[in-house]
């Protein structure tokens, strides 16, 4: 017996989830299946060099800022351009401002809804039945300070979706006096505004209800990062570290050396590749340390630093991490609200810096020829590589990103919660929105993740009277 969900919501492109029954009606395996193809890493080759901070913008329409900075990180080094200490200030208080609408579309509008609304009925788990419960002024609050993010976005980024200003080497617009000041008063703001969203998910967080929630999936999986001199959570720039399950450090990699520490695996049933840590190896979809499985984002930053940049979200990251590792999965939402604090306390912080206003804002590049970017993406890591010719043009293109590398934690989770809530047959909409409560907690991009090398195999099955009567595979 098959129970399918398609299609899964709430979440940033399409996918379904399978979960198979056995004769008594009880979880043997569930899978998040994305059926959805973008092959980006294909038709990049041939084009510009400089072109590639716009075209792979259009990846996404909720984390543009991510391939933006990513792509252009990677130029910084196919061109052997270093930005200046302004541009890179400039791109990070860019890249805080994504961080704080898109977490704030996460908390309030996509996953935040399970925790927040508990069973509610389906009608009501969305942003208009959030404001019947808690009022309208905190709908106007979440749509004020997200207008507020966006619009620091496009003074920065020229645009409020698809930014256009990192460029190789630095960026291509400076900021005025005027700007900055604006800048620091709206930042202000978004911290009062984060502090508010941490105690409203707080009453959640202290009930029995929650308590069953973590209960729903709990993986001890290796964490990975990027972090600055300090071990401190940093999303634009720093070494990328990696810790065991048990909290010791596995590894911290100098972004040009990621791609030799992790290695992809694919599954025949979804275009979304599997990373894995090659020093451990791939054994399944399995966690422990004799995994390689890994996972990034809110949590799998939170989990591989020692703290976070600024003062505020130190304390809660102090709270958090009190016991050691937090592996409960729904910690993902605790972990993303210590960001939203963070990305608003680094923005204030950002404004008030003596070199913001500055014009040295680029240095020119030199001969092409292979680069590497990575930052975090609001749902984890995120790699862009490159190979230039001699005239920049791009003949290799390899995009790995968060929720590629959150995959198969990914599918794990969903199984899990479907084990724990589907039994004996019974299977009703509120068991199955807390089997997609799983996977929403990772916030999973899916028009990010698909990608393609090479030839993309396409399965036909074609039914007759219920039954399976023929496959047909082409490249497969």
């Amino acid at each position: 017996m098959k129970v399918s969900i398609d299609p899964i919501t709430r979440l940033e492109g399409h996918g379904k989830i399978e979960i198979f029954l056995d004769e008594k009606g009880n979880v043997t395996r569930a899978y998040m299946q994305i059926p959805e193809l973008r092959g980006f890493e294909m038709f990049c080759r041939g084009r510009k060099a400089e072109d590639m901070p716009i075209i792979t913008a259009r990846i996404c329409g909720v984390c543009p800022e991510a391939h933006h900075m990513a792509a252009a990180k990677a130029l910084d080094m196919a061109y052997n351009a270093e930005p200046t200490e302004t541009a890179k200030k400039l791109r990070e208080l860019l890249y805080n401002a994504y961080y704080f609408y898109d977490h704030s579309l996460h908390l309030y509008f996509l996953g935040g809804i399970d925790v927040l609304l508990g069973d509610a009925e389906k009608k009501d788990r969305n942003v208009v039945g959030l404001i019947k419960k808690f009022g309208v002024e905190i709908g106007k609050g979440i749509i004020k300070h997200r207008r507020y993010a966006m619009e620091i976005v496009k003074m920065l980024g020229g645009r409020e979706i698809h930014p256009v200003s990192a460029i190789p080497g630095g960026m291509s617009k400076a900021l005025s006096e005027e700007e900055r000041k604006e800048i620091e008063k709206k930042a202000e703001s978004c911290i009062e505004f984060a502090n508010k969203s941490i105690e409203i998910f707080n009453d959640v967080f202290s009930t029995s209800r929650w308590n069953e929630m973590l209960g729903l999936d709990s993986l001890k999986t290796y964490y990975m990062g990027l972090v600055d001199k300090k071990n401190r959570v940093n999303y634009y720039d720093g070494d990328i570290r990696i810790v065991s399950p048990d909290g010791k450090e596995f590894a911290k990699i100098k972004p040009s050396d990621i791609l030799k520490h992790i290695e992809e695996v694919v599954e025949e049933w979804t275009y979304v590749k599997f990373p894995y840590l090659k020093k451990v190896g791939w054994k399944g979809f399995v966690d422990g340390k004799e995994s390689g499985i890994y996972r990034v984002g809110p949590l799998g930053r939170i989990n591989s630093a020692d703290g976070m940049n600024t003062q505020q979200a130190m304390e809660k990251f102090n709270e958090f991490r009190k016991d050691g590792l937090v592996h409960e999965t729904f910690g993902y939402y605790q972990a993303r609200l210590i960001e939203l604090l963070n990305s608003a306390e680094r923005m204030y912080d950002l404004a008030n810096d003596d070199d913001i206003t500055s014009t040295d804002i680029r240095n020119m590049p030199s001969e092409p020829g292979e680069g590497i970017g990575v930052v975090e993406a609001a749902r984890g890591t995120l790699i862009h590589h490159y190979k230039l010719n001699e005239k920049g043009i791009v003949e290799e293109a390899n995009m790995i990103v968060a929720t590629t590398n959150n995959n198969a934690a990914i599918n794990m989770s969903v199984a899990n919660a479907a084990r724990k809530v589907i039994k004996n047959g019974k299977v009703n909409d509120l068991l199955l929105n807390k089997v997609e409560s799983a996977f929403r907690c990772y916030d999973p991009c899916l028009a990010c993740a698909s990608h393609a090398i090479g030839d993309t195999p396409i399965i036909a099955n074609i039914y007759w009277k219920g039954k399976l009567y023929k496959r047909l595979k082409k490249n497969a």
